[in-house]
């Protein structure tokens, strides 16, 4: 067996609807704030750290390589080198696996790994009339040039191309995320009133998570600019008062003539910022230090974009096999609600036989996904999902609540826009 990585700490901010407490902060900021927050919290130097690796969907124009911009401006001095990884929804999953990697290769002792995302200042886009315009104007060579090209001008140039819209559509199948959970609706049988209720237990789990400050734990509030006399405490998304009647009369949004998929029972736009700082397993005993935890093992794959949200399925059979697991071996999983129909998709998908066969490679199904301990503290349809950073919060979140029960082994997956699955295996003792 490989040898473990040491997961010493982490922390995350409170996460926020797109264009509500956040929108203000920049993912460069938020994600600082955080990183400067968990180096307070380990036992560990900035000149200790050899790489700092952090995950970013939307990739800002003005922080090119967010995470070496991340690093300075949390106060790691200008010989820390850093690198931004993308990997869709898993990409601060992968800054952990990176990180992990470089560790069991021995090209860094210490890496602090972690994602950060600000879906509310993902820019609307001018169009390819608007482009070609401001193109021409800037060539132009004279006054009756440059009034010509402005008298060609017409309305229809500032139609705007939404970045995000872009940005959560598959180029390959044609289909947005929303879209491919009405493929495993569908193919899966979920029903409209089985997402509803899958949602509605997010928010109560999540709410209740919240009220016994249990979240409270990973989180670091965040000062809001610009007066920075402000502070953002606590995850927006759980709604209180949430109930099943106001579930069922929202109209599906993705397909809006026959569909189940609603914003109530998807996850919401969101921004957030989480790290986490490691070594290995023999490093940290040296150090006589405690770890959170210890990831053991990790597995990606790849599967039809069109069925993008079965990714942990696939995923997780793999890492399964690695470590000589089973399903029923796991005593709390995390798997990132991206879609009710998606989630619910998967636990059927996880006990069939004949799915197991057919796409699989195996003779019997992965085993029961008993949903009593998956996300026990809510996921991410009440607290949202950004897009960078949720791979980071559910190893965070997993892991504290690993320690809270005493419990030794769980499971972290999530499903990756066009088609891909990641599963994290992470222990205690």
């Amino acid at each position: 067996m490989r040898e473990r990585i040491a997961i010493l700490d982490g922390v995350r901010s409170p996460f926020a609807k797109a264009g509500e407490e956040l929108k203000t902060v920049q993912a460069d900021d938020l994600g600082a704030c955080i990183v400067r927050e968990v180096m307070d919290r380990v036992p560990v130097t900035h000149a200790e750290v050899d790489e700092v690796i952090i995950g970013n969907v939307a990739q800002p124009a003005h922080a090119a390589n967010i995470a070496r911009v991340v690093a300075l401006k949390a106060g790691f001095g200008p010989e820390v080198i850093a690198h931004t990884v993308h990997r869709n929804c898993a990409s601060g999953m992968q800054s952990i696996t990176a990180g992990a990697a470089q560790i069991r290769v021995g090209d860094s002792r210490v890496v602090l790994a972690g994602g950060t995302e600000s879906m509310s200042n993902i820019p609307l886009m001018y169009g390819e009339e608007m482009t070609e315009l401001f193109s021409k104007l800037f060539r132009a060579r004279s006054v009756r040039e440059r009034i010509r090209l402005v008298c060609s001008f017409r309305p229809r140039y500032l139609k705007p191309v939404i970045g995000v819209v872009q940005g959560l559509t598959d180029p390959v199948c044609g289909l947005n995320m929303g879209q491919t959970a009405e493929v495993l609706s569908r193919e899966f049988h979920v029903t409209r009133s089985e997402q509803d209720a899958f949602a509605l237990q997010s928010h109560e789990r999540a709410l209740a998570a919240i009220r016994e400050d249990r979240l409270a734990e990973e989180i670091q509030p965040v000062p809001i600019p610009p007066r920075f006399d402000t502070m953002h405490e606590v995850d927006s998304g759980p709604r209180e008062g949430q109930s099943i009647e106001a579930l069922q009369k929202l109209r599906p949004y993705f397909d809006r003539h026959n569909g189940t998929v609603t914003v109530g029972n998807a996850c919401p736009l969101t921004d957030g910022a989480a790290a986490v700082v490691m070594m290995s397993e023999s490093a940290a005993r040296a150090r006589g230090l405690e770890p959170l935890g210890y990831l053991r093992d990790y597995a990606y794959a790849g599967l039809d974009p069109k069925r993008m949200g079965l990714g942990p399925v696939f995923a997780t059979a793999k890492v399964l096999e690695k470590v000589e697991l089973t399903l029923g071996d796991m005593d709390l999983i995390e798997l990132n609600e991206a879609f009710a129909a998606q989630v619910l998709a998967c636990a059927r998908a996880f006990e069939s036989d004949a799915f197991a066969k057919t796409y699989l490679g195996r003779d019997t199904a992965i085993g029961n996904l008993d949903l009593e301990r998956v996300n026990v503290n809510g996921g991410a349809i009440a607290l949202g999902h950004p897009v960078g950073t949720t791979g980071t919060r559910l190893v965070l979140t997993l892991l504290r609540e690993m320690k809270r029960r005493g419990v030794d082994r769980g499971l972290a997956t999530l499903c990756i826009g066009g088609g891909q699955g990641a599963a994290l295996i992470l222990e205690r003792t």
